[in-house]
């Protein structure tokens, strides 16, 4: 089994609805995104996946969050922007982008500080 791994950052506000402390007021962070993908298998040239075809695609879905406040996105509207929907978002749609044949997207990690982060995997 291959492991394909990449690390993006982006930076981002978000308000925590509901939560009974200081991050229900605006606040930002400085995240940082571990994308691992995975794949029994090879291609002709010796490549699971071509690390350019992730980062591209992992780029292309940050730049939507990249100096927003996610708490003002749509998709953000019922459920807050935590680093657990994150990462469970960023999964879910490098899924619907990467998932192809034997490769798939195995995990994601999101920490939103240098000593607190989220993993989200599906089994």
């Amino acid at each position: 089994m291959f492991e394909i791994e990449i690390n993006r950052s982006f930076s981002a506000a978000h308000q925590l609805r509901g939560y009974n402390g200081d991050c229900s007021n605006l606040h930002g962070h400085n995240y940082k995104v571990t994308v691992t993908v995975r794949s029994p298998e090879l291609d002709g040239i010796g490549i699971a996946l071509d690390f350019r075809q992730l980062k591209a695609e992992l780029d292309a879905l940050l730049a939507k969050y990249d100096h927003r406040n996610l708490s003002e996105l749509p998709e953000f509207q019922e459920l807050n922007p935590t680093s657990e929907v994150l990462a469970r978002t960023i999964y879910r749609r490098l899924g619907e982008k990467l998932n192809r044949g034997a490769v798939r997207v195995h995990r994601v990690r999101v920490g939103e500080s240098d000593n607190s982060a989220v993993t989200y995997f599906e089994d």
